[in-house]
């Protein structure tokens, strides 16, 4: 075993074994002390929780290790030789992705993020004038001006969908959407999990609708990936887009692109670089071909494979449960307070991204005051955003909702 491989085993064994070990230990697998001992495998410092996990996690000590100790072994020595190594690392990423997510390694691009991933599938489908693509009016502009502006250079027609404010069942998120396909609709993008409602859209029920009329399902999963278990056989979109960064906790700069075996010919991609093929016929193995991008960060495309297999020893639907739990807590801690939420307080309209509502003239001051204060950090993004992961504790969401509490002078 080489240097750095005997190194990534120790730090593997420690995180493996501490958390191994608080289940064992445990009367309840998923008691806060194990949770405890999640927490702890993060850097971060209990003066500034982080709990803006829709934007931005840290990443757990093994990960940051990995991709640090590649970092440096490439620094070392940069040869063509030493480098042919990350080969293997990659596709092994990509085999730990694709097992988590349901699907075959053939239709995973490790690309270097959602927006990249987005704007790959809105460049890459062949539109022609008078066709109509159809798209949430909460979509990241990545997933939503793309296609707008795209539309205003070819022609084609860009309809864009509104729900209602306050939806009490997935009807309700269902028929807006299936009113808005016609004849004429050749795509549905979407997105899973809004960044400024924190709604989940009933997307298998939606792909079950578009393709029944042909239709192309595209979904931008940055605020699913990590937070929960996603089955894309399961939810049946054609393409799906997210970042390592976000609730996966891996290094930056890397993201995914799904595309289903049947969709990936007839899909073009954005960036033409060595190693994509030297014509046209010869191209990557299935999705390979939206990753040829010239040189990449072997270290941090590698250290998505130690972030997977972090996921893994914890297991990827406790981590969905323990998302919904601290979420579900936070939006009945918020409400006490009096707040009002953005969000639905049902798990199965919601996800992990939790809204409260406060005037726009005092979100800065609200967002400024929790992290000075109280030592949360959040977002102002559609009000006062705050999104549980689950390196977070039950300490924390209180921790939130008394910082809520007290600023109510700003929100009420």
């Amino acid at each position: 075993m080489n240097r750095f491989n005997s190194r990534r085993s120790f730090f593997n064994l420690v995180a493996a074994g501490a958390i191994s070990g608080a289940v064992a230990h445990s009367a309840e697998p998923d008691s806060e002390s194990y949770w405890r001992v999640v927490c702890s495998q993060f850097s971060f410092h209990e003066d500034r929780v982080p709990m803006n996990a829709a934007n931005l996690c840290p990443t757990p000590a093994q990960v940051a290790s990995r991709v640090e100790e590649l970092t440096r072994d490439v620094d070392v020595d940069c040869s063509f030789q030493n480098r042919a190594k990350f080969a293997n690392l990659r596709e092994d990423t990509r085999s730990k992705v694709a097992a988590q997510l349901g699907v075959s390694v053939d239709e995973i691009a490790l690309v270097r993020n959602t927006s990249e991933a987005n704007n790959t599938i809105s460049n890459g489908i062949q539109l022609k004038s008078g066709d109509e693509i159809v798209i949430w009016e909460q979509n990241h502009p990545t997933n939503n001006v793309a296609w707008e502006v795209r539309a205003k250079r070819f022609g084609y027609r860009v309809t864009k969908v509104s729900l209602p404010a306050h939806p009490k069942s997935a009807d309700d998120l269902i028929g807006p959407f299936e009113k808005a396909l016609s004849g004429r609709t050749r795509v549905l993008a979407l997105t899973h999990v809004s960044n400024v409602s924190g709604f989940r859209l009933p997307v298998k029920e939606l792909a079950q609708i578009a393709h029944r009329r042909g239709i192309h399902v595209h979904l931008d999963g940055a605020q699913s990936w990590g937070a929960h278990h996603v089955d894309l056989k399961d939810l049946g979109c054609d393409s799906y887009a997210a970042s390592a960064h976000k609730w996966f906790c891996g290094p930056r700069e890397v993201g995914l692109l799904y595309v289903r075996d049947e969709r990936i010919a007839a899909i073009w991609p954005q960036v033409v670089a060595p190693g994509w093929g030297d014509t046209p016929e010869t191209v990557l193995e299935g999705a390979r071909k939206f990753e040829s991008m010239g040189q990449r960060d072997d270290a941090a495309l590698a250290g998505v494979g130690a972030a997977a297999e972090f996921q893994d020893t914890i297991g990827v639907k406790r981590i969905d449960e323990r998302v919904t739990a601290l979420a579900t807590e936070l939006k009945s801690s918020l409400l006490e307070t009096g707040a009002k939420l953005t969000t639905p307080e049902s798990p199965a309209l919601s996800g992990g991204v939790c809204i409260m509502q406060v005037p726009e003239a005092n979100r800065a001051k609200v967002f400024e005051a929790m992290y000075t204060e109280f030592g949360i950090a959040g977002s102002t993004s559609g009000g006062l955003r705050l999104c549980p992961a689950f390196y977070n504790t039950r300490e924390h969401v209180q921790r939130a909702a008394e910082g809520v509490k007290k600023l109510r002078h700003l929100w009420a």
